[in-house]
C-alpha cells in the first residue's frame, strides 16, 4: 500500500461518544498508571489523547504482532516525560506489552520505565525523556528513511516508503538541539516527516511565559516547514491537518492546543498535572467529571478493546501487501533486492576486510589522514555507510570519493553536510541508527564533544552502532589553543558506559580502529585522531607485535627482553614518545617494554590473564598522554614508587604544537627521566 493510497483510505468519522470513550480510555491508563507509582507526568497524556488517538488509529502504519517491521512509520514521543501516553496506546493496539506492565509503571525490572527506552518494550522507537533529543532523533530517522527511497525505490517499487511522526514539547522547542535539527530538516526538505505539537503553554514552573515568549509558527516557518495551528482537543481538526501534511513537500509540524491534564477538575490547565499524580481525591473526581467508572484501576471497556484490536489484524494485512510488493521488486531487481535486504538485517558484505588498506612503515601521517584513507575503502564495499561532518569535512577527512553530496533535490549521495550544529548531527546520528539500514558516521574535532555529549551518552545508552571521527585530538593541533585543544575530553567520553573510545598510535592502528568500529554493533564507537603526524611503525621489525592487536585495547607493541625493568605506556601520539623514551633506556642497558593503549574499554572486556600478561603488577609503568591524568591510575595503581603518570592537568596554550609538547614535559626525555626514577626506587 502506498503512502497516497493510506491518506485515501484514512479512517472516516467515529460516533462521537464512542470516540470519546476511547480517547478518555487512554487518559485514564495514564493518570492510573501515574497514580499506581505515585510517580510520573499524568498532564501530557490526558491532554494529548486525542491527537495520538487520530495519529494511531487513523494514519500510522504499523504491525503490533511485529515492531520491527521495516516499512512500519516511525512514532516518536519526543516528550518522554508523558510515557503513559505511549505505554497505553501499545498496550490497546495490541503490541507486548501486557497490562500488568502499565500497573507496574516506573517500578524495578518493568516493561515501562518513567521514560520511553529503546530495548525495553516493544515499539518504543528510540530513548527519549532528555528534551529535544526525539525531536532531532526523528529527523534522522526520516533522513535515513529517504536515503534509502531514493537509492532502492524504483518505478512502482515504493519499498522504502512510509512516515516519521513526533509528538513534541514546549521543552522540545526550548532545547537547541530541536533548533539545529529543525534547521537542517527544512534545508533538505523532509516532507515525510510530521510532528505534533502540544502547544499546552505549561511547564514545570507555570505558564510558558514565563520564560518562552516568541512565535512558535514564524520560526518554523522561517525553517522551512509546513506549519499549522489547530484545536488539538478536536480530532477532525487534527486529522485534517494530518492530510494536509502529509501532502506537502516540506518537513510539517502541527500546533496542537491542548489543556493539559485535561479532565481533571481543579488540575487541568496547570503545572499541577504537568509533573506529579493527580492524587487519589483528584483522579476520583476526574473520572466522575469524564463519567469514568471509579473502580476498577486500569478499566478499560470491552467495546473499546475490540476496536484499538482491530490494528492487530490491519496491521498483518499492511505488512502481508507489503512482502507481496517486496517478492514482485526482487523478481524484477533481485540484485538491488538482496542488497537492500542484508542492509536492513544489519548484515556486512562478504569479505569487506579485504579492503581495509595497510600503511607503508617508516611514512609519517596523521592518523586523519589514515582515516580517511581507511574511511573510503571500506566505505567502497559497504554501501550503506554514510555520513558527515559539522562543516570540518576537510580537516575532518571524512568526504567520501565518487559519489556526492545530499541536497533536498538529490538524496542519493552519502556526503551528508550537517552544518555547524554539532549536537544536532548527534541526535541525527542516532535516529539514522534507530531507523536502520545505515551505518551512520560524523565528524568533528574532538574538544566540541562537549556540544554531543548528552546525543553520545543517548547513543550508549541504547546501545546503538554510531561512529565518531574526532579529529584534533590533543594539545597537538597546536595554534589555535586551549579553546579547540581537548585535555579533560577523553576522560569524559572514558566514563561513559557502552561507549568505545579508541585513540590509534599510528596508520596501521587507525586501519583497526575503523575494523572495529565497523563490527561493533552493540553501541558506539569514537575515533580520537590527530592532526599532527605520527611515524608508521614497522610491524615486521625484531620485538614489534602487529597492529591487530589493537583489538585487545592494549597490547605489547615493542619489547626488548624477557622480562622489562620498566613498561611504558601511551596512546595515540604519545606511544611514539613512550617509544622513543624507552630506546632511551634501552641505550643504558635496561630491558624495557612499550604497551599501545588506544582503547580501554577493549583492553577491560579481556580476561583476567590477558591483562596480566600485558601490565603485571610488579613491574613499574610510566604513562603518558596529552590529556588530564584523572583515571589513569586503574592501569598503573596509586603507589608514585610504582607508577608514574605523565599527563597535562590544566588547559592548553597557543603555539606551534612541538613547543606546546616541550613546555608541558611531553617528550621523550622527561619521559625516560621519569622512568630512571622508578628503576632506581625499584632496584
Amino acid at each position: 500500500m502506498t503512502v497516497s493510497s493510506v491518506v485515501e483510505a484514512a479512517a472516516q468519522p467515529l460516533d462521537p461518544d464512542f470516540e470519546a470513550r476511547a480517547v478518555n480510555t487512554i487518559r485514564m491508563l495514564a493518570a492510573d498508571g501515574v497514580q499506581a507509582a505515585n510517580s510520573g507526568h499524568p498532564g501530557l497524556p490526558m491532554g494529548m489523547a486525542q491527537a495520538a488517538f487520530v495519529l494511531w488509529t487513523r494514519f500510522m502504519r504499523y504491525n503490533p504482532r511485529n515492531p520491527k517491521w521495516n516499512n512500519r512509520d516511525r512514532f516518536v514521543l519526543s516528550a518522554g516525560h508523558g510515557s503513559m501516553l505511549l505505554y497505553a496506546l501499545l498496550h490497546l493496539t495490541g503490541y507486548d506489552l501486557p497490562l500488568e506492565e502499565l500497573k507496574n509503571f516506573r517500578q524495578w525490572g518493568s516493561m515501562t520505565p518513567g521514560h520511553p527506552e529503546y530495548g525495553h518494550a516493544p515499539g518504543v522507537e528510540t530513548t527519549t525523556g532528555p528534551l529535544g533529543q526525539g525531536f532531532a532523533n526523528g529527523v534522522g530517522m526520516a533522513m535515513a528513511e529517504r536515503w534509502l527511497a531514493e537509492n532502492y525505490n524504483r518505478d512502482g517499487f515504493p519499498v522504502t516508503d512510509h512516515y516519521t511522526y513526533a509528538i513534541v514539547s514546549d521543552g522540545d522547542l526550548m532545547e537547541g538541539v530541536a533548533s539545529e535539527a529543525a534547521s537542517l530538516a527544512g534545508h533538505l526538505r523532509l516532507g515525510k516527516l510530521i510532528y505534533l505539537y502540544d502547544n499546552n503553554r505549561i511547564t514545570i514552573d507555570g505558564k510558558t511565559d514565563l520564560s518562552f515568549s516568541e512565535d512558535w509558527a514564524k520560526r518554523f516557518d522561517a525553517y522551512g516547514w509546513h506549519v499549522q495551528s489547530v484545536d488539538g482537543m478536536d480530532g477532525e481538526a487534527v486529522a485534517a491537518a494530518i492530510e494536509m501534511a502529509q501532502l506537502d513537500p516540506r518537513p510539517s509540524i502541527i500546533g496542537c492546543r491542548t489543556v493539559i491534564g485535561y479532565g481533571s477538575p481543579n488540575k487541568a490547565g496547570t503545572s499541577k498535572s504537568h509533573g506529579e499524580p493527580l492524587g487519589k481525591e483528584e483522579l476520583a473526581a476526574t473520572k466522575k467529571n469524564l463519567e469514568w467508572p471509579a473502580e476498577p484501576a486500569f478499566y478499560i471497556p470491552d467495546d473499546v478493546k475490540e476496536f484499538f484490536l482491530h490494528a492487530v489484524d490491519q496491521g498483518a494485512q499492511l505488512e502481508d501487501e507489503y512482502n507481496r510488493l517486496f517478492e514482485e521488486y526482487s523478481a524484477a531487481y533481485p540484485e538491488l533486492a538482496a542488497e537492500l535486504c542484508h542492509l536492513l538485517a544489519g548484515e556486512l558484505p562478504p569479505n569487506w576486510e579485504e579492503a581495509i588498506p595497510t600503511f607503508e612503515a617508516g611514512k609519517a601521517a596523521a592518523t586523519r589522514n589514515a582515516g580517511g584513507t581507511v574511511l573510503n575503502a571500506i566505505a567502497a564495499v559497504i554501501p550503506n555507510l554514510i555520513g558527515g561532518s559539522a562543516d570540518l569535512a576537510a580537516s575532518n577527512k571524512t568526504d567520501l570519493k565518487n559519489t556526492t553530496d545530499v541536497s533536498a533535490s538529490n538524496f542519493s549521495g552519502r556526503n551528508f553536510r550537517f552544518g555547524i550544529r554539532e549536537h544536532g548531527m548527534g541526535g541525527i546520528l542516532n535516529g539514522m541508527a534507530l531507523h536502520g539500514g545505515v551505518i551512520p558516521y560524523g565528524a568533528t574535532f574532538l574538544t566540541f564533544t562537549d556540544y554531543m555529549r548528552p546525543s553520545m551518552r543517548l547513543a550508549a545508552l541504547m546501545g546503538i552502532q554510531v561512529i565518531y571521527v574526532m579529529t584534533h585530538d590533543s594539545i597537538g593541533l597546536g595554534e589555535d589553543g586551549p579553546t579547540h585543544q581537548p585535555v579533560e575530553h577523553l576522560a569524559a567520553l572514558r566514563v561513559i558506559p557502552n561507549m568505545t573510545v579508541i585513540r590509534p598510535a599510528d596508520a596501521n592502528e587507525t586501519a583497526e580502529a575503523w575494523r572495529v568500529a565497523i563490527q561493533q554493533r552493540r553501541g558506539p564507537t569514537v575515533l580520537a585522531l590527530t592532526r599532527q603526524n605520527l611515524p608508521t611503525f614497522d610491524r615486521n621489525a625484531e620485538g614489534f607485535a602487529p597492529a591487530a592487536d589493537l583489538a585487545k585495547g592494549a597490547y605489547i607493541l615493542y619489547q626488548n627482553g624477557d622480562k622489562p625493568d620498566v613498561i611504558f605506556i601511551g596512546s595515540g601520539s604519545e606511544v611514539e614518545i613512550a617509544y622513543d623514551a624507552a630506546q632511551l633506556l634501552a641505550a643504558e642497558g635496561k630491558s624495557v617494554r612499550v604497551i599501545s593503549f588506544p582503547s580501554w574499554e577493549l583492553f577491560a572486556a579481556q580476561d583476567h590473564a590477558y591483562r596480566q600478561s600485558v601490565l603485571p603488577t610488579d613491574v613499574p609503568k610510566v604513562a603518558v598522554e596529552a590529556a588530564v591524568s584523572f583515571g589513569w591510575e586503574r592501569w598503573i595503581g596509586n603507589n608514585p614508587a610504582k607508577g608514574v603518570i605523565v599527563g597535562i592537568d590544566r588547559f592548553g596554550a597557543s603555539a606551534p604544537y612541538e613547543r606546546i609538547y616541550r613546555e608541558f614535559g611531553l617528550t621523550a626525555e622527561a619521559v625516560a627521566e621519569k622512568a630512571r626514577g622508578l628503576v632506581i626506587r625499584n632496584s
